[in-house]
């Protein structure tokens, strides 16, 4: 049964009328009308420049895992804040503003979807950055309490960078790092495992892993978790302080709809953040980052997290993105991503020849996050291809085609109209 019709997703009689304007197979396109009529998060499709004024079929836009597409508030908010605050306020918009207290305040809005309680998240600087952060301030806790602790957990198919990131972390602490399968990363964990570097999903495979469970098996091992949230955030329920994760670092500019950019956010739990000893102790971050200090001293709270001047543009952009989620809970975004990507699956086994493509995204919903991977011969020009259709994706080398379902602008038909055009050019080919 869907969680999004509790009364179960409409079962539809033959159709015996004329082909809809749609151009797909009357069953399955007239499906998707009934479920997009049907969707409790059908309204928040107009807060976003989705559609193009004028064409009847438009885009279908499925990189929202990449690029977040943009909210239709945010154009003009960027106007008054350059306008106004910087125009006209130049400096006094620091206080007046508001724009030194932004990445306190822009933070708790995600955390607000992260699961986290206000306090605990800070949104500044890159992904990258706040890796960093987290990982050597990890290190740091760990031999606080066991010195022994010498060694890096990495997820071994994580985006390249965390990768980068924990190597350089792990040389400058000392330590060694171990590259294992996410799954196995709660049974690798020893006496020596200071920290585990682990994404909530998988960013070639959409695959969700189990951030609950990998994280008390850590806690038993005695190692903290820096957990990688870019490819959850924003896409379904996270639950960072339920499930007593330790860090965790998300971006922003994916499911969130930041822009291009956009700040990424840093967590650390409550009770953590009197010891977090950031490897970037900037000014920002002082106890009293006015007084010019020689010395360093750490301010309370999220504000640790912070190093340099805040980019103040792209975070009142992220401040005003994040408008388009009030009022919506977690609990419906992810019962829809789940309805989406299974209608897209049963589409592309209506649409597609047999053996022409091949699903690596897990089919459990509970191993699954809001994105379905295809492994697909010749992926780069069939990718090109659909864009040039009207279909927009990405592909991962060497042959993978992602998909990505947002569920606040994502419909049905989107998700039909994509796997048909799949089905197209499969079977005939990219044009000449």
């Amino acid at each position: 049964m869907s969680d999004v019709f509790p009364g179960g997703v409409p079962e539809f009689a033959p159709w015996a009328g004329p082909e809809p304007e749609t151009g797909g197979p009357p069953c399955l396109a007239a499906e998707a009308a009934a479920l997009d009529a049907a969707d409790p998060l059908r309204d928040r499709r107009e807060a976003f420049v989705v559609d193009a004024p004028g064409d009847p079929e438009g885009v279908v836009y499925l990189d929202g895992n990449s690029l977040g597409a943009l909210p239709r508030g945010v154009a003009g908010r960027l106007a008054a804040v350059v306008e106004e605050e910087w125009g006209r306020l130049r400096i006094r918009s620091w206080t007046e503003s508001g724009w030194w207290t932004a990445p306190e305040r822009v933070g708790d809005r995600v955390g607000r979807l992260l699961g986290a309680a206000p306090g605990q998240v800070v949104a500044g600087d890159s992904t990258s950055v706040n890796v960093f952060k987290a990982v050597v301030g990890a290190v740091r806790l760990a031999r606080a309490a066991a010195p022994g602790r010498d060694e890096v957990l990495v997820d071994a198919a994580t985006f390249p960078t965390d990768g980068y990131i924990a190597a350089s972390a792990a040389r400058l602490t000392g330590c060694t790092v171990r590259a294992v399968p996410a799954t196995d990363v709660a049974e690798a964990a020893g006496a020596r495992t200071a920290v585990a570097l682990v994404n909530h999903v998988d960013y070639r495979t959409g695959r969700l892993h189990d951030l609950p469970g990998i994280t008390g098996a850590l806690h038993a091992a005695g190692a903290r978790t820096v957990w990688d949230l870019c490819h959850s955030a924003g896409a379904l329920p996270v639950g960072l302080d339920a499930s007593g994760a330790d860090f965790a670092v998300a971006c922003t500019y994916k499911y969130l709809n930041g822009g291009p950019g956009a700040p990424a956010c840093l967590y650390v739990r409550r009770d953590l953040q009197p010891r977090f000893d950031s490897p970037l102790p900037g000014w920002n971050s002082h106890a009293d980052p006015f007084g010019m200090d020689p010395a360093y001293t750490p301010a309370d709270g999220a504000v640790r997290g912070r190093v340099g001047t805040p980019e103040i543009l792209s975070l009142l952009a992220l401040d005003a993105a994040l408008d388009v989620w009030d009022g919506v809970g977690l609990g419906a975004v992810r019962a829809k991503s789940l309805d989406l990507t299974d209608f897209f699956l049963r589409c592309v086994e209506r649409y597609v020849p047999a053996g022409r493509t091949e699903c690596v995204t897990p089919l459990p919903h509970e191993e699954r996050g809001s994105q379905v991977s295809l492994r697909c011969a010749g992926a780069g020009d069939v990718m090109a291809e659909l864009v040039r259709r009207g279909v927009v994706g990405d592909f991962r080398r060497p042959d993978v085609l992602r998909f990505g379902f947002a569920p606040l602008y994502t419909s049905f038909a989107d998700t039909e109209r994509a796997a048909r055009v799949l089905g197209e050019v499969v079977t005939s080919g990219p044009a000449r």
